[in-house]
């Protein structure tokens, strides 16, 4: 869970911000370094969902990026990064969830209901990105010529998923499995 530079939320992105009068401008920095480490696990998982947001955030500017400019540099550099979170860093932070934070749950007989949801989202976010991720290989490879509207489909609903699922660990199940566990089980 720690950062490296080789995590793509640890990048920066050509892509601005779709907007009617943008221009493009200097290189943004997609995530600020988390402030956290393994001495805080819950601030790093925390900080995976910040670069989650980044990360969807940046999804969406690429399709706004390719319907304005194209497939060019810029939107296979986007697609790349975005690829490349969702390939490694977004499984790896589901099962940190699966093996650390959910079991505490369900052994003192709390929040099963929603642990079951997300155990259910993380499904979900696995076949979901199976739809997602030929498009964005496209753009990647330069082979973008667009997205067909089952594709685009799958696009809005992938980021959907996350609108539901964030908010429900950060705010419920978090801090409730955080409350559970004892600094030597933290550690």
């Amino acid at each position: 869970m720690s950062p490296s530079p080789t995590d793509p939320a640890n990048v920066t992105t050509p892509l601005p911000m779709p907007s009617s009068h943008s221009k493009p401008g200097p290189r943004q920095p997609l995530h600020d370094a988390p402030s956290s480490g393994f001495d805080d696990p819950f601030g790093m998982l925390d900080a995976c969902h910040n670069r989650v947001e980044r990360m969807l955030e940046l999804l969406g500017r690429l399709r706004a990026h390719l319907l304005d400019k194209g497939c060019d540099a810029d939107a296979r550099e986007a697609a790349h990064n975005v690829m490349r979170y969702f390939d490694i860093a977004g499984p790896a932070h589901h099962a940190d969830e699966e093996k650390h934070v959910f079991p505490a749950l369900l052994a003192a007989g709390k929040l099963m209901n929603e642990v079951q949801r997300l155990r259910r989202d993380h499904v979900e976010f696995e076949a979901a990105w199976s739809r997602v991720r030929p498009a964005l290989a496209r753009v990647a490879d330069g082979t973008w010529v667009g997205n067909s509207m089952h594709e685009e489909a799958a696009l809005s609903s992938f980021a959907s998923i996350y609108e539901h699922h964030l908010p429900l660990e950060e705010n419920v199940v978090f801090p409730a499995a955080r409350a559970l566990m004892d600094d030597e089980r933290l550690t």
